[in-house]
């Protein structure tokens, strides 16, 4: 098994990244990727790009290499499930992947993350609950699942998880269960911050298909699912 679109990747704009977008497009087309979402760090990041980056997307081609470019990013969840971008912010992308992140997140209680996840689910921008078994930011995974399923939202499993955030993976196991049970679908994700990890999900596609996870609910492993989904992304939007 293997994945058509990559829609968690960053570039050098967040400076803890070290490839261009050309350079992430040429190695999108290289692994055989039908798309390819380009997701920086939402401004509250020390290292992340101005708000400019994101308004300016525009001069970026739609297609690089043969691989259609989603301009989009990796926003922060705040306390009490808030944004650190506009909604008119997210009216200029096509992608958003919501994440807590230490720096702008202050650890809180399983109930308040758990109240935040469910506001974030409720946001029609959001796309992606991007790698949420992070483990310094537990919450009731079941309960805010089923709101995830309910508000049409992907749940990212992380390659990358499980080299930057491996003692969370049990985390990520129980949450890929619950979306197992709930019907909930996911999206595979390299979380590239280097050209060469493009793609990458070997080790994401290994615990789905060792849970016995329905690959029908694996977004981005066929293009007419993933297709699908970017239909019904823009219904949600258009509909707000």
């Amino acid at each position: 098994m293997k994945i058509i679109a990559d829609t968690h990747t960053h570039t050098l704009a967040s400076s803890h990244a070290y490839s261009t977008i050309l350079e992430n497009a040429k190695y999108a087309a290289k692994q055989g990727l039908e798309y390819l979402a380009m997701t920086d760090h939402a401004p509250s990041m020390c290292d992340a790009p101005h708000s400019w980056h994101f308004g300016n997307m525009g001069v970026i081609p739609q297609e690089l290499y043969g691989v259609q470019i989603l301009k989009g990013v990796e926003v922060n969840i705040l306390p009490q499930g808030n944004l650190d971008m506009t909604d008119n912010d997210f009216k200029l992308l096509d992608w958003v992947v919501a994440s807590i992140h230490s720096p702008v997140y202050p650890k809180a209680g399983i109930d308040e993350n758990t109240d935040a996840y469910i506001a974030v689910a409720k946001n029609p921008h959001v796309d992606v609950i991007g790698h949420s078994g992070l483990i310094d930011y537990m919450y009731d995974y079941e309960k805010a699942v089923k709101v995830y399923g309910e508000y049409g939202k992907l749940v990212e499993i992380n390659n990358h998880s499980f080299v930057a955030r491996s003692e969370g993976i049990k985390n990520c196991i129980e949450i890929a269960k619950l979306c197992k049970k709930h019907d909930v679908r996911v999206v595979v994700n390299s979380d590239a911050h280097f050209a060469y990890s493009i793609g990458m999900a070997d080790k994401a596609l290994k615990l789905l298909e060792e849970i016995e996870f329905p690959k029908e609910l694996i977004i981005n492993t066929e293009k007419v699912l993933f297709e699908s989904y970017l239909k019904e992304r823009k219904l949600r939007i258009n509909s707000k």
